[in-house]
């Protein structure tokens, strides 16, 4: 009988894939990431693999249960996930003959459920620090660390790999290596204080952009990187004196521009430093399984729970549906059947994440998970895509000052088209000051980055009537059809036809 193979899920949190080299952003002409780029060039690099809701919780509880958040029941940061209510991939691996463990960032505000062992960062409402973490483990104890978090965290990882080898379980392992990093505020290794010292950082065309294309929907809202916003800057940030990574100085006498690209280049260096942290990690992680022979039978994934932006669009954090946050990174590794060096350009959806990786195990999906199994496709055998369109969507509303209007919305690999409904509804956290509603159409293969909006382009009538089409397909499949909010759904009706 063939053996089942193990996986390593290797995750951090809010890396963007233009920050990892093999992805070829404009980024890769300054910062390498050897390790990560070595899975991509021994098995595959995905193109288009986003989250349903580019928000940290919310996406992780679709990893884990293969549903989006109204499923679930986490749509937002502040919403805690009942593993018992529902799928849980690491369960089925536990009640399927797997060894499960998880060490690093959980973030859904409920004990790990389906590891035999864990040791998950505390405090900060689950984001645990940079430095001289606390975690709590299986055993219920916290225990403070010393340390950076991103090695302690590999650290625990490859001891458990090494103590698995010395045991030489006959069963297969299923390990999750969760890292806090790069989540701001960025703290990175003192090994890496100088990396990138006497270099100019490539700056986004969008850095500077005139959002006059954009609905009001959208157009003066989110937090920036530049002063474009005191209130919502990381300009502001950066100038003040106790800011972790030490203030910007000299900056006053500069002109906007010119404050902006210093905020920029700080925001990179620091974001970026800290990146090189977690390329370190899985260079490790990969060395260790290569000593104890395991690495050929091991499934190998990178990834993060979302996107970020970096400057482009004057945006930090995430949240937003555009491309750099709603698309992560990822990439997969094991050459038993996955050829090396294949890049795959399918839509997959982190929802499809839980099915995919059960059925690498042999483990029949649930029906009640709303994701499909992408392994035909990240193998190269099927002609034909598995998903033709993503439906997606971000209910926080204006929450923790980054000001994101709660939106929802359809990707093919064609077309994005975004519906801004600017309400609360019942999400928790959400804000209760309504935002102007709209919608955006872009042209994902003529404007990649988003710079045009086409929604009132009237050549393109026919193509936004479609997808609207589509989207309420979508929604009516994965029962979000918003009939429990009658003030969205009139506003809705009014909003389609002007």
């Amino acid at each position: 009988m063939t053996r089942r193979p193990n996986i390593v899920y290797i995750m951090s949190d809010d890396h963007a894939s233009n920050a990892i080299s093999c992805y070829g952003s404009r980024l890769s002409s300054v910062f390498e990431t050897p390790n990560l780029d070595r899975i991509a060039r021994e098995g595959v690099r995905m193109d288009h693999y986003y989250s349903t809701n580019a928000i940290c919780t919310p996406a992780r509880a679709t990893i884990m249960t293969g549903q989006y958040g109204h499923i679930n029941g986490v749509r937002t940061l502040s919403d805690a996930w009942n593993p018992a209510k529902g799928p849980n991939m690491a369960e089925l691996f536990m009640q399927h003959g797997y060894e499960t463990a998880i060490f690093g960032k959980w973030h859904l505000h409920c004990e790990p459920s389906g590891f035999y062992e864990y040791s998950v960062l505390t405090g900060q409402g689950g984001q645990g620090t940079y430095q001289n973490p606390e975690f709590i483990s299986t055993d219920g104890q916290s225990r403070q660390h010393t340390g950076y978090v991103t090695d302690i965290i590999t650290d625990m990882t490859v001891d458990w790999l090494q103590k698995r080898a010395q045991r030489d379980s006959e069963k297969p392992f299923f390990l999750m290596c969760h890292h806090k990093a790069p989540h701001d505020f960025w703290e990175y290794a003192a090994r890496h204080e100088h990396l990138l010292d006497g270099i100019q950082v490539p700056v986004p065309e969008s850095l500077f952009e005139d959002k006059c294309h954009r609905s009001s929907a959208s157009r003066n809202y989110g937090s920036s990187v530049t002063p474009r916003n005191a209130a919502r800057s990381l300009y502001a940030d950066f100038c003040e004196e106790d800011y972790v990574t030490g203030p910007l100085r000299g900056t006053e006498h500069l002109t906007f521009e010119e404050k902006g690209f210093a905020a920029y280049q700080k925001y990179l260096k620091d974001y970026l430093r800290t990146v090189a942290g977690i390329d370190d990690s899985v260079g490790r992680i990969l060395a260790q399984l290569e000593a104890a022979g395991e690495l050929e039978q091991t499934i190998i994934l990178y990834t993060s729970d979302q996107g970020m932006f970096l400057g482009e669009h004057d945006y930090q954090d995430k949240r937003w549906s555009y491309e750099e946050s709603l698309r992560a990174p990822l990439l997969i590794r094991y050459p038993q059947e996955i050829p090396a060096g294949r890049v795959c350009t399918d839509l997959m959806a982190n929802l499809d994440m839980a099915p995919t990786l059960l059925d690498y195990a042999g483990i029949p999906v649930p029906e009640v998970m709303q994701g499909v199994s992408q392994r035909d496709v990240i193998r190269g055998e099927t002609e034909t895509e598995v998903r033709s369109s993503i439906y997606f969507r971000y209910w926080m509303h204006l929450a923790h000052k980054h000001d994101n209007p709660a939106h929802y919305g359809i990707r093919t690999k064609e077309y994005k088209l975004i519906y801004y409904y600017g309400l609360p509804l019942d999400a928790s956290g959400a804000l209760q000051t309504p935002t102007p509603t709209g919608w955006e159409l872009y042209d994902m293969v003529a404007d990649p980055y988003e710079l045009c909006n086409l929604y009132e382009d009237t050549r393109y009538a026919d193509v936004i009537q479609s997808l609207k089409e589509k989207l309420g397909q979508l929604k009516a499949l994965y029962h979000d059809d918003d009939l429990q909010y009658p003030e969205l759904l009139e506003m809705l009706d009014v909003d389609s036809v002007t």
